[in-house]
């Protein structure tokens, strides 16, 4: 029942096609009654020796009649059901993805990527099998039982009946039993199967690091452990699925002893005929698949169920973020400004920025430096609405960013992170990942901006280049000036920087950062970095040290004062003269 509730969306609507499939298989299964019957009348006619030629025919040419007319009928249904299995399977994915995306980087700090790959696979297909072979063995067994055991008593004979179906409640608290270790079982392996899906992640995406370690030989033992701890564990549901079967043939075969036995004893007593008999055994035979049915869909449902409760789970866990009821309009970023913002990751025991304040105009750059963890990525992520922040403290427009639709500050942020999402594209393709409607000039002058036309000129295929998963055919700086090149071309009103720069030589970054100031004119930048020269230009630059703000003002301010951003400065600029 917990399965059919998680899934009444859907039923709700598509239950005028599953009504006609169980329509058409309830007719299956009424006119699959009618053969037996005519066989055992035939029989007892020739008993009799009253058997005509023209009655034979008529008989043979009816069951082949009959046999067409179950075919087409059957084929309507498994078409029909299974379509809606693989149509739930279509739009439960679809769901997840949807809600994936909804979701911040909390929600995939508690669900490993394995397991949410295990959800997207094998979950879904099993509630996909539950909601298309499932429903099948359920009306098989109910009403192929009921229909078959009605015929039994009307046709032939209650008592006869009641002896070959003796053993069967046997087997219906056999399969209960077994249906919930297989539950149990196949929870233990769907978990494996999600770690089994991070370390081959892992693997690959750390191929490059593992050889350089010489690691392969060690990985690939790892790797072997956690398979066949996988293996383990659905050999463990195959061995309860394997009792299934030779249960049912068990119990359906201790039916067929007493139905033979007892209705040869029955016939010699008169009380009914051979032919009787014989339609008897048919039907009893006609038994067999609702029981295994019922064996079948017992395993079927404890599998769906227990992977759309791990489905459920994962689809009611709420957004940490969500938008106020009444969000505030703004019609452009004009200032920006943060009021004593103290900010701590949901895991994390100490806050990454304490009391940072400072206030930008729209055209202005603020340039956000420090030692390395020192809280300047996590400056600039709080204007991509990831995390819950204080109330009151970060402003846009004068208007709380809490009060301001996500959507509509998302559409205003351009972000280049430190670790550079690549897809398996081409580079023309990778660039305009943001706006897709973008025309060959609008994609060339933001690969100029970005000061990466030279390298794409020597290219084979130019923009036409595939980069290869995430970007594996670029070195460090052209995937940081392609990236660049996707921000710069959809032109928002804010730009964030964070530390993308850091792989390409001081020329080129001096480039890019010229084109930035020429081309955005007008418009907000935020740059963190560990170069300083990136942002001497900034029109007010902060110095973070354990998240707080130890020194800001201008370049030549924070020159004048002597402390550490002037240690730096001096540090690097010897650095670059040596290197000249």
């Amino acid at each position: 029942m917990s399965f059919v509730l998680k899934l009444r969306w859907f039923f709700q609507e598509r239950w005028k096609f599953y009504a006609l499939a169980v329509s058409l298989m309830i007719g299956v299964n009424l006119l699959a009654t009618i053969p037996p019957k005519m066989i055992g009348n035939t029989i007892d006619h020739i008993q009799k020796g009253n058997l005509s030629a023209s009655q034979l025919h008529h008989t043979v040419l009816l069951l082949v009649l009959l046999a067409l007319l179950i075919y087409v009928m059957a084929y309507l249904w498994i078409t029909n059901l299974f379509g809606n299995s693989a149509l739930v399977e279509k739009l439960l994915r679809g769901r997840l993805l949807g809600h994936l995306t909804t979701m911040s980087p909390a929600f995939f700090q508690r669900n490993s990527t394995g397991q949410l790959m295990a959800l997207a696979t094998n979950d879904v297909l099993a509630i996909g099998q539950t909601s298309g072979y499932g429903v099948m063995t359920l009306v098989h067994t109910i009403v192929g039982a009921s229909v078959v055991i009605v015929t039994m008593v009307s046709l032939i004979s209650f008592k006869l009946m009641l002896a070959a179906l003796i053993p069967l409640p046997f087997l219906a608290l056999a399969i209960n039993i077994l249906g919930k270790k297989v539950r149990v079982r196949f929870l233990a392996a769907q978990a494996s199967f999600g770690a089994m899906n991070d370390h081959a992640l892992e693997s690959i995406s750390g191929i490059r690091v593992i050889r350089s370690y010489v690691q392969e030989a060690h990985d690939l033992k790892a790797f072997d452990k956690v398979t066949s701890d996988v293996m383990h564990k659905n050999r463990r549901v195959s061995m309860l699925n394997a009792l299934f079967q030779p249960l049912t043939s068990l119990i359906v075969g201790l039916s067929y002893s007493i139905g033979i036995g007892y209705g040869s004893y029955l016939v010699f007593q008169n009380e009914i005929t051979l032919g009787q008999l014989i339609s008897f055994n048919i039907y009893l035979g006609m038994l067999i698949w609702p029981m295994i049915s019922f064996g079948e869909f017992i395993n079927v449902l404890q599998r769906g169920s227990a992977s759309a409760d791990r489905l459920d789970k994962a689809l009611t866990q709420k957004p940490d973020l969500v938008d106020v009821d009444t969000p505030t309009t703004v019609a452009m970023p004009e200032r920006i400004e943060m009021k004593g913002l103290t900010f701590t990751y949901p895991i994390a025991n100490h806050p990454s920025l304490v009391d940072v304040s400072f206030q930008l105009e729209r055209g202005q750059t603020l340039g956000i430096v420090g030692r390395t963890g020192s809280g300047k990525s996590t400056l600039l992520k709080q204007f991509l609405r990831q995390y819950p922040i204080e109330s009151g403290k970060l402003f846009v427009s004068g208007v709380p960013i809490e009060h301001i639709a996500m959507d509509q500050m998302k559409a205003w942020v351009a972000y280049v992170p430190q670790e550079h999402l690549l897809l398996s594209k081409s580079i023309r393709d990778n660039i305009a990942l943001g706006k897709h409607t973008a025309s060959p000039e609008e994609i060339a002058h933001a690969v100029e901006m970005a000061s990466f036309a030279q390298d794409i000129a020597g290219m084979p295929d130019g923009l036409s280049t595939i980069v290869g998963e995430n970007g594996v055919m670029l070195s460090g700086g052209q995937k940081q000036r392609l990236a660049i090149a996707r921000a710069l071309l959809i032109d928002s009103e804010i730009l964030l920087l964070d530390d993308s720069l850091s792989a390409v030589d001081a020329r080129t970054e001096a480039r890019i950062l010229q084109h930035i100031r020429k081309e955005r004119a007008g418009r907000t930048t935020l740059i963190t970095t560990h170069r300083l020269s990136a942002v001497s230009h900034a029109n007010w630059i902060l110095v973070l040290d354990e998240g707080r703000v130890i020194e800001e003002g201008t370049h030549e301010e924070l020159m004048h004062f002597g402390g550490w951003y002037r240690e730096q400065w001096d540090r690097q600029q010897m650095e670059a003269s040596l290197e000249d």
